[in-house]
């Protein structure tokens, strides 16, 4: 969000910074971006596996 919202300025209080982000948000959500995930399902099953009971 820093990077494709708010840069490298300084915002100048909390209610210029909720109309920015307010304005990033909605764009973002019409926009509809998706997610560009980097590993497979099989390496998400091997990396999280000690987040998931073990089926049998």
């Amino acid at each position: 969000m820093a990077a494709q919202c708010l840069g490298q300025r300084r915002i100048p209080d909390l209610m210029s910074m909720n109309e920015e982000l307010a304005a990033w948000h909605t764009q973002r959500n019409q926009s509809q971006k998706g997610v560009d995930w980097h590993f497979s399902t099989k390496d998400a099953c091997i990396k999280l596996k000690r987040l998931y009971p073990l089926i049998m």
